[in-house]
């Protein structure tokens, strides 16, 4: 059977990448998209998600959310994804429209129609997540696991401290941590060892199909900045190694620990405190990725992108 799933994204280049793995693997069944602020805005995160089901060919309901964090002033990352937050390749106009019902409150009625089988996917802030858990908090005990893309166990990406994704909406993060759902979190620490070289990118090229055109397109322009700011050979496909995680978890190793969210005003505002060794005895509330086997990620997704 296959396992239901939420995708919350902010699509976003790799976010993108994320959706066509998603969509093209029958051991998941994903049952909608919700789209919150990040990357670029909310308008801009809903469209493009539905650019890439027209991509893909697919048929599944996307929900716009929260368009600014709960508590902070809103951030986007339009410097590494450009201004429409997909730059690269040239993709239709979407032709289908949103759904009406808000993000937070599909994922309320999904957990409650499923109870226990419904994994949330996060790879943008934690906004939607948050909201739907203040929502109705019952929902906390009835969600199996959430697979998110966000954090580090060391250094950060939008401050020296912290990750974008968590750094957008920490008191959102704050709220989903102490949530006691169990959580298994990807952070750059993990991520920035999953790299998209050329070698690596041309695999993709040689498919000649339209779908791995676009990925060769996302990723070049993708690389740009981390060729800038990190001197990368690539870009890190931080949001794939989730479904990856999903589909094949013997690609990762994790450990178990206590990850809290710094909300002190300073320089270690929105930074993921994992207590790797356990120094503080806290209550492990989370998996945390410590290590990917990068080539094993590009192998899947080059087999299910093939697939289109």
């Amino acid at each position: 059977m296959a396992q239901k799933i939420i995708i919350d994204n902010d699509p976003g280049h790799d976010d993108a990448i994320n959706l066509l793995l998603a969509l093209a693997s029958d051991e998941l069944e994903l049952l909608g998209i919700t789209c919150v602020h990040g990357n670029v805005g909310l308008e801009r995160t809903t469209i493009n998600a539905l650019k890439m089901l027209e991509l893909a060919g697919k048929t599944v309901p996307v929900y716009a959310g929260a368009d600014r964090p709960l508590l902070r002033d809103p951030i986007h990352a339009e410097s590494v994804h450009g201004k429409s937050g997909l730059e690269g390749p040239v993709l239709p106009d979407p032709t289908r429209a949103l759904e009406t019902e808000r993000a937070a409150e599909f994922i309320v009625r999904s957990v409650l129609e499923h109870p226990g089988e419904v994994t949330l996917v996060p790879t943008g802030p934690l906004t939607n997540i948050a909201l739907a858990l203040r929502l109705e908090p019952k929902i906390a005990a009835l969600i199996p696991h959430i697979v998110l893309m966000g954090g580090s166990t060391d250094f950060g990406n939008f401050s020296p401290a912290a990750e974008f994704n968590i750094l957008a909406d920490p008191h959102a993060a704050a709220i989903v941590f102490s949530s006691g759902v169990p959580i298994t979190m990807f952070g750059l620490n993990v991520t920035h060892q999953v790299l998209a070289t050329p070698e690596r990118v041309e695999k993709f090229r040689r498919l000649e199909s339209r779908v791995g055109d676009v990925v060769v397109s996302l990723l070049e322009f993708f690389k740009l900045s981390y060729e800038k700011r990190y001197d990368f050979a690539g870009p890190a496909l931080h949001d794939p190694c989730t479904v990856a995680y999903l589909l094949r978890p013997e690609l990762f190793k994790v450990r178990e620990m206590n990850v809290e969210i710094e909300l002190g005003a300073g320089p270690s505002f929105g930074r993921t405190v994992c207590d790797v060794w356990n120094v503080t005895g806290k209550v492990k509330n989370a998996r945390v990725a410590l290590t990917a086997d990068a080539d094993g990620v590009f192998e899947l997704l080059l087999e299910r992108v093939g697939r289109y």
